[in-house]
């Protein structure tokens, strides 16, 4: 699914959150060069456009490692990296959430956007992103959230299982893609339920930031 969408994926992206998604990015951002990193892994990286945001907040800053398991997506956001200037610092690399291809305590932040609803196993992935970082290292996850007020969430389910189904088949061309994402986000975890799991994976001062008119879920935490 991911590969055939791959194309429109950003101008999708762009449509569906009326553009929001950029100030999201910057957001993380910020949250994660908070701790001046050396390394920065970018977790189901997609195009690129977290880890590429990251690279030129800062040319002279870190290395920027993106894992993807989609190939396609993986190519868009090499081509991207050799477009821009600020792509030198990023390396792009083709593995799996669950056992990403580095050594233990070599990161100083992960961060991930938009990620979790598509992976099985969210305890093993935080427990794997425990394991690459260093102890004190900062761990920064943007991911849709359901709505807690009854009005927006009401309006929110409206726009997202009838008009994002809808837009994603016209765009991408793939008849369920985009059906798959209001379905992902109705059977995902609270924020908070989310940030209980964080917890217990070996993190601490979890905090949760809501983004979106509360549609989108900022959580950073510290790896112990």
């Amino acid at each position: 699914m991911f590969e055939s969408i791959a194309p429109r994926y950003d101008l999708l992206n762009f449509l569906i959150s009326f553009g929001m998604h950029h100030g999201w990015r910057r957001r993380a951002v910020l949250e994660a060069m908070a701790v001046k990193p050396r390394v920065v892994l970018d977790v189901g990286t997609g195009t690129g456009d977290l880890a590429l945001a990251l690279a030129q907040r800062d040319v002279s800053g870190p290395e920027i490692v993106g894992l993807d398991f989609a190939g396609g997506m993986l190519s868009i956001a090499k081509r991207r990296a050799d477009q821009r200037e600020t792509g030198e610092c990023a390396r792009f690399v083709l593995g799996d959430a669950l056992r990403p291809p580095l050594a233990d305590a070599s990161v100083d932040a992960v961060v991930s956007g938009f990620l979790l609803r598509n992976v099985d196993g969210l305890p093993e992935v935080f427990a794997a992103m425990a394991r690459v970082l260093r102890p004190g290292g900062r761990l920064v996850i943007l991911e849709m959230t359901p709505m807690r007020r009854r009005l927006p969430r009401a309006l929110f389910r409206l726009y997202f299982n009838r008009w994002v189904p809808l837009l994603g088949r016209l765009v991408s061309r793939h008849a369920s893609a985009y059906s798959w994402l209001p379905q992902s986000v109705d059977e995902f975890l609270s924020a908070e339920a989310l940030a209980a799991v964080i917890a217990e994976a070996g993190f601490a001062d979890v905090r949760v930031h809501r983004l979106g008119l509360g549609s989108v879920a900022l959580h950073t935490a510290t790896r112990v």
